[in-house]
């Protein structure tokens, strides 16, 4: 029978533990999953575009619009100069398309104007585009630039952190402070794609298959029901 860590030994553990803990959890998922971006793209802007299309959206929607999309916006100027009701129309399958289509618009308008066409490489600039908060722009500069700025933050991440007992946050700017500083800088690229796949493989927000799960015997099984 499958032992779990209990919430005494959660109450127990020093920092230090939980850093070994977390060491091994990412040895594990990182033998299980590929540390690949789930969004399909070619090139920074492909991927700050599909990035900010994710928003409340799965990978799997995002990536049957994109390719169509690509294929008939292929620059920074395309986008800018499109109608909005003709971006609308090819991301209409997605949630809060008119928002995302402005933003699109909007960030691609800043890009021509202000890079030259080009997607900046530093967060700050990132962050002044349209639709874009740090979860985008971490996955923007550790998939397109290989720059760790930080730990991409979405709804699996989140969960799973809590679960494993890793933050006690519920803020996705908080529990990412927590998790850098708990995972080495070197590895927060692959630590996030790899908790993602695992909250979708197996760590799933309604029905956990706890059962079937590789770091069972690390896990405090939080906000999990019994």
């Amino acid at each position: 029978m499958t032992r779990y860590l209990s919430a005494e030994a959660l109450a127990a553990e020093t920092p230090a533990a939980r850093r070994r803990r977390v060491s091994t959890l990412l040895r594990r998922f990182r033998g299980e999953y590929d540390a690949v971006c789930g969004l399909r793209h070619e090139g920074p802007l492909q991927l700050l575009v599909a990035t900010i299309l994710s928003a409340q959206c799965s990978d799997e929607m995002v990536n049957r619009v994109t390719p169509t999309l690509f294929e008939r916006y292929s620059d920074a100027a395309a986008f800018a100069a499109a109608d909005q009701a003709d971006i609308e129309a090819a991301i209409n399958s997605l949630g809060l398309f008119r928002n995302k289509a402005k933003s699109i618009r909007g960030t691609c308008t800043i890009l021509v104007e202000q890079y030259g066409g080009q997607v900046p490489a530093t967060m700050d600039a990132l962050l002044a585009l349209p639709g874009v908060a740090r979860k985008t722009a971490n996955v923007v500069l550790g998939n397109a630039f290989g720059i760790a700025s930080g730990v991409v933050v979405d709804t699996h991440v989140q969960r799973l952190s809590q679960r494993l007992g890793l933050t006690t946050q519920t803020d996705p700017v908080k529990i990412e402070r927590d998790l850098m500083d708990l995972v080495p800088r070197e590895r927060w690229v692959e630590a996030s794609h790899t908790i993602i796949w695992h909250g979708r493989k197996c760590c799933a927000a309604r029905r956990p298959a706890c059962d079937q799960c590789l770091v069972a015997d690390l896990c405090p099984r939080l906000g999990v029901e019994t």
